[in-house]
């Protein structure tokens, strides 16, 4: 897929330009790779659902120290940011970089490599469930704190 991406943009670039293939194709699908994301989400969670139910107790074993380790980074690279006067454009989306797991990647290579009942698999739906609310609150606590920051970064 790597391959066949970059051959495309490739060729697409050739033939089109840079600018159209950035101003006017990849728009187009964003609605697409937003709803492809939520399905195959889905997918997955349908998929594990009676594993996720039935291990109750590895959920919350699994679940508590991603939710530990998300706030702290988070909180750690913000406030070291703040620190070092760095801007919130630079800061906010720093924060959240530096305290995602990329759950979404570890779903496939565990599914791939393990299977879709294994104990791996479990682990890493069980941090996209945890991730994506904790993030998303992450998001909002940067958002609210946004005038702890300088106005714009220097040119």
């Amino acid at each position: 897929p790597l391959a066949i991406g970059w051959g495309l943009r490739t060729w697409l670039v050739r033939q089109q330009g840079q600018r159209w293939l950035e101003d006017v194709l990849l728009p187009r699908f964003a609605p697409v790779t937003i709803a492809a994301l939520l399905l195959t989400l889905v997918f997955i969670f349908a998929f594990q659902a009676q594993n996720i139910m039935g291990k109750t107790v590895h959920v919350v074993l699994i679940a508590v120290p991603i939710l530990l380790q998300v706030y702290v980074n988070a909180a750690l690279a913000y406030g070291l940011m703040h620190r070092f006067r760095v801007p919130y454009a630079i800061a906010a989306p720093g924060a959240l970089i530096g305290a995602s797991n990329f759950f979404e990647l570890a779903v496939a290579t565990a599914i791939a490599l393990f299977g879709a009942e294994s104990g791996a698999a479990l682990a890493t739906v069980v941090g996209v469930l945890v991730e994506v609310p904790v993030m998303l609150s992450v998001c909002g606590i940067c958002n609210r704190t946004r005038h702890w920051f300088t106005r714009e970064a220097a040119a």
